[in-house]
């Protein structure tokens, strides 16, 4: 079994956070206003009874007149646009490189590195690792290759069902856009308009209910057209077979089954398409977009530098590129590496479990999306991770954070996060999440992806105004001073399957960063 520290659990009582303000059962609020939606992982649980990270109370209460040193975040992700006007003030440079002179001038391998590095050159798409196993046989062992074999042919299966469903999906969002566009007469419309339609007509109706549900996604109609397109192209490119028949990585030029090849890659951090940006420029912007500019949403963090690292596509990242993309943070300075991927097989495993090693010796606090299979990863593969055996921890700088929806009680967790009572640490904001997105746009995301974020926004925070605080510390604060919430909760968005929000994960809470902040002080004095 994992280790608890003892000794730093005894924080709790010596930061004077009481027993009944950190164990809480969870009343029923009110919807959400809009408001309260753009920003539900700022607030409070207590005072506005939504499951947030009381980022707000932390920010008047405890950091209100206090200068912290600038911290930098290193994102390692799809990408991210740093020309968004509401991240370009936060974005790290280095300052041992002259940009555009072709030249490594600070000899770390990579020429021109001004704000962070793109390990995936110009591709966006690539094979997901099952897919690479298939094709190269080689790379594991036979029981390995047989179960990757069998998750392929399961995925065709359920692509050919998927087919259909999205195609229906797809015929439905085009009908019921005509349908209330003419009972309304505009092509524009709110949830409140589609809600107050009358009718006795059954077609009207129907589109009335179809509306409502396509609404209720939280994205405009030629986003949710966009996202569903995108993934009924990739059902057909699956019963094509054509992932299996594409070499994406050619284009890049490496080796990527040799560790040593690291001259490849190039020095645009957004990538090719600025849009395939989208899932890095969000992460990015819960972590640090600049606070009270009164644009669009607030980072976490203030005192934030972001170095963007390259390393996720359209499919699985490479072990050897989510390494390499470690080390690379660790040596440009990052105090905190935010890494919200994952994937069930990693064939060089212990290329990444090196440089998690090497990001703690040179302390430095990784925090990990706990993945969206609604799955109990003290079972089922989920990497990268920080235990071999899913039992013991080989470092102590990783933190695996599940997500949190903004509805109280039996709903709280996200019904896709991931579970694990030994390899999930905490709990954390994860559903409809307002950033930062390509092109000066904002958007709701969802995922332990944005959980992950939200949590590595608190860690800078505490490294900012705290930073004598190692990583291994800051991490056990994170842990330690979260709210523990006593009520029983449904998992994987199945209502029969109802079970103890504290057997979820190896804490039971969810991250606070007004305790957690609490906590740094006290333990900063001793």
């Amino acid at each position: 079994m994992k280790k608890i520290n003892l000794s730093l659990l005894s924080l709790v009582v010596m930061a004077g956070l009481s027993l009944s303000a950190n164990a809480q059962t969870l009343t029923k609020k009110a919807k959400l206003t809009e408001t309260e939606l753009n920003r539900w992982s700022h607030l409070d649980l207590a005072k506005d009874t939504i499951p947030g990270m009381s980022v707000d109370k932390a920010y008047a209460e405890l950091l209100k007149g206090k200068k912290g040193v600038p911290v930098i975040v290193g994102i390692v992700d799809s990408g991210v646009d740093i020309e968004h006007d509401d991240l370009k003030s936060v974005v790290w440079t280095n300052k041992k490189e002259i940009p555009g002179n072709g030249i490594d001038d600070d000899k770390n391998g990579y020429i021109d590195d001004i704000h962070g590095w793109n390990f995936l050159g110009d591709i966006t798409k690539e094979n997901v690792e099952y897919e690479r196993i298939i094709k190269d046989k080689s790379l594991v062992d036979e029981k390995t290759y047989l179960a990757a074999k069998a998750m392929n042919d399961k995925k065709v299966a359920e692509a050919a069902q998927g087919k259909t469903r999205l195609e229906q999906m797809l015929v439905t969002l085009a009908e019921s856009k005509v349908t209330i566009s003419k009972v309304l007469g505009k092509t524009t419309y709110t949830v409140e308009e589609v809600n107050a339609i009358t009718s006795e007509d059954a077609a009207i109706l129907k589109s009335k209910s179809d509306m409502q549900r396509i609404l209720s996604y939280g994205m405009s109609m030629t986003e949710l057209k966009d996202a569903v397109q995108k993934q009924l192209d990739g059902h057909l490119a699956l019963l094509n077979g054509d992932n299996l028949k594409t070499d994406y990585r050619k284009v890049v030029g490496d080796n990527p089954n040799d560790i040593t090849n690291t001259k490849y890659g190039n020095n645009n951090v957004i990538g090719p398409d600025k849009e395939e940006a989208r899932h890095g420029t969000h992460v990015a912007g819960i972590v640090a977009q600049a606070r009270n500019n009164n644009m669009g949403g607030d980072g976490i963090a203030n005192n934030v530098q972001i170095l963007t690292v390259r390393a996720v596509p359209d499919g699985d990242e490479y072990d050897k590129d989510i390494a390499l993309g470690i080390r690379y943070a660790v040596d440009n300075g990052a105090k905190v590496i935010n890494g919200s991927f994952g994937k069930a097989f990693s064939p060089q495993k212990q290329w990444v479990y090196d440089a998690i090693k090497y990001a703690e010796k040179k302390d430095v606090l990784i925090v990990h999306a706990a993945g969206n299979d609604a799955k109990d990863i003290d079972y089922n593969d989920n990497y990268p991770n920080d235990s071999d055996d899913k039992l013991t921890e080989f470092a102590d700088n990783f933190i695996t954070v599940g997500a949190l929806n903004f509805e109280n009680g039996e709903k709280v967790v996200a019904r896709f996060s991931n579970i694990g009572k030994i390899n999930v640490d905490v709990f954390a904001p994860g559903v409809k999440i307002y950033a930062t997105t390509p092109k000066n746009t904002y958007s709701f995301l969802q995922g332990t992806s944005m959980a992950s974020p939200n949590v590595a926004g608190v860690a800078a925070l505490i490294r900012s105004y705290y930073p004598k605080l190692t990583a291994k510390q800051v991490k056990h604060i994170l842990m330690d001073s979260g709210v523990a919430l006593e009520n029983n909760v449904i998992v994987g968005g199945k209502a029969a399957d109802t079970r103890p929000f504290s057997a979820l994960s190896k804490t039971g809470k969810i991250v606070n960063a007004y305790n957690a902040l609490q906590m740094a002080e006290k333990m900063s004095k001793k």
